[in-house]
């Protein structure tokens, strides 16, 4: 039966697509006849659709770094992210001394809705005893996600109240955002930070973008992309549209089966006038460095930081019979002066996913003189004729070496081994209420809430538990960063992810260095070359 549906499906494949060469046709029935020398003659008993996901795997494997099999149980996951969206109850939890605590709820969203709380422990799904049995991130997801209109039913404890309280939640539409933050840095400047480029990132954009231009006369914007990943190529055009005037080639895409399409900006954006300035590392790519290109090229704005990440592929999913997918890289994007920053990966794609680390060791992270920019690959900008570099990433405009101090041992033993934001999380839990009656605002909170040296000593304690002996040399370097970390994360839970960000960019060399050089539009015109 299995070798009758195998030939089938090979047949099905070539009528479908007839402009398959004979090299081809060849292959296809070659390795159909081994799955079926497999099923029939081998000495054990296989899963001939494990063998053949394991094969298309290898084979995308050997092409490119970002050509990839997707099996069908994960491709609704792998498109929720982008697509905005996911379907559940609508709260961040973490797992808190092997219970589930609820952090937020989303407001809005289903928990919310029917008066779920932070710090309510979670100690029931559906009558079944969760607490205590090792439970994991994924597992939660399991238990908590499922489709539009399902019902859970959860069991809870909360603080006051001497018996547990049982809730029934109807599942709905949850939104993720792409936006991380938006606030004034000051009276002209605003600040915007994007994890990706999704579905909803241009809609996200433009309303923080009414925000701050509602509370002052906007001169300045600085955009956030360090560590953004990227994600839709659409993404990417309609955010740069927001900084042009239209017709202005944003990015263009061209491979050996894949004739040249140019993407244009199509309508006055809402900030083409202002200062603007973009912050990417070494984590930006893909669409990051499709909006940070065009705005290079054009010479529209000012780029701060470290070399980007050099992704230059653009993939396309092929659907498969199954309902899994691939997405197969059909072409290179190049920016408006023609660069393809893609870096390479032919020789050897290990090395590709471990270049990070050759950055290290290179000292490139820290001294701009370590990173090799060859003449071979330098173009020019499309208006002030500035140099500027294919391969390998976006060269920021201004460089600035990453902060070593964060990378301490001692710092790193506590974020590793999950000490610094499970005892933020616990400091919470005993103090939400006492926190919010004290600062009834964020700004408050800001400006007056220290970390105390009895705070610091619990942490270490804590730490101590763990084996992270106090190392009081680390501690007069890292400490200022330890007691921010406990000052952001206590600020994202107590009021918005915002403030979060707004205390994390205290003493932020590229958010300073932007400040710096808006200050002075001649020294900003400088750089520019205008």
């Amino acid at each position: 039966m299995k070798k009758n549906i195998l030939l089938v499906f090979i047949l099905l494949v070539l009528i479908q697509f007839p402009a398959f060469n004979q090299d081809v046709q060849s292959q296809a029935i070659k390795f159909g006849r081994v799955l079926n020398l497999i099923d029939n003659f081998y000495v054990d008993t296989t899963n001939i659709d494990r063998l053949t996901e394991h094969a298309i795997s290898e084979v995308l494997s050997s092409l490119d770094p970002h050509s990839v099999y997707i099996s069908k149980d994960e491709v609704a996951e792998m498109n929720q992210p982008l697509e905005g969206n996911f379907e559940g109850i609508g709260i961040s939890f973490n797992i808190y001394q092997d219970t589930l605590m609820v952090l937020t709820t989303i407001p809005g969203g289903p928990s919310e809705l029917v008066g779920l709380r932070p710090s309510d422990r979670i100690v029931k799904v559906n009558e079944k005893s969760i607490v205590g049995i090792g439970l994991k991130n994924q597992d939660v997801f399991k238990l908590l996600r499922g489709d539009k209109g399902t019902k859970v039913k959860l069991t809870i404890l909360r603080k006051g109240e001497k018996a547990p309280l049982e809730f029934l939640i109807v599942r709905d539409k949850i939104p993720i955002f792409s936006l991380d933050a938006s606030f004034l840095l000051n009276k002209e400047t605003g600040y915007i930070k994007l994890n990706k480029f999704a579905a909803t990132t241009i809609s996200e954009f433009k309303e923080a973008m009414k925000t701050l231009s509602g509370k002052t006369r906007l001169k300045n914007l600085v955009l956030d992309l360090r560590g953004n990943g990227g994600g839709f190529l659409g993404a990417a055009c309609d955010l740069a549209n927001q900084f042009f005037e239209d017709k202005k080639l944003i990015v263009y895409t061209e491979g050996t089966h894949s004739p040249r399409r140019d993407y244009y900006s199509t309508t006055r954006g809402d900030f083409i006038q202002g200062n603007l300035i973009i912050l990417i590392d070494e984590g930006s790519a893909s669409a990051s460095e499709i909006v940070s290109g065009a705005i290079q090229d054009w010479d529209r704005g000012v780029l701060i930081g470290r070399r980007s990440f050099g992704k230059g592929l653009v993939q396309q999913p092929f659907p498969l019979n199954d309902g899994s997918i691939i997405r197969l890289t059909t072409a290179h994007y190049y920016t408006p002066s023609g660069r393809n920053i893609q870096k390479p990966y032919k020789d050897d794609i290990k090395n590709y996913r471990n270049e990070y680390l050759k950055r290290l060791e290179k000292g490139e992270m820290f001294n701009k003189d370590s990173i090799s920019l060859p003449d071979s690959l330098m173009t020019r900008t499309l208006v002030t004729k500035r140099k500027v570099y294919a391969g390998g990433g976006i060269m920021p405009d201004i460089f600035i070496p990453m902060d070593t101090s964060m990378y301490y041992r001692y710092f790193n033993n506590l974020i590793r081994k999950n000490v610094l934001f499970p005892y933020a999380i616990g400091y919470i839990d005993k103090n939400r209420d006492n926190l919010k009656a004290k600062y009834k605002s964020f700004d408050d909170f800001k400006g007056n809430f220290k970390v105390t040296d009895e705070m610091m000593n619990d942490l270490i304690k804590a730490g101590e538990k763990e084996n992270i002996k106090r190392d009081e040399q680390s501690l007069k370097v890292s400490g200022v960063i330890i007691a921010r970390q406990i000052r952001a994360i206590l600020a994202r839970e107590i009021y918005d992810t915002g403030g979060y960000y707004q205390i994390m960019i205290e003493d932020d060399k590229e958010v300073e260095k932007a400040l710096e050089i808006l200050s002075d539009q001649n020294g900003f015109n400088k750089y520019l070359n205008k």
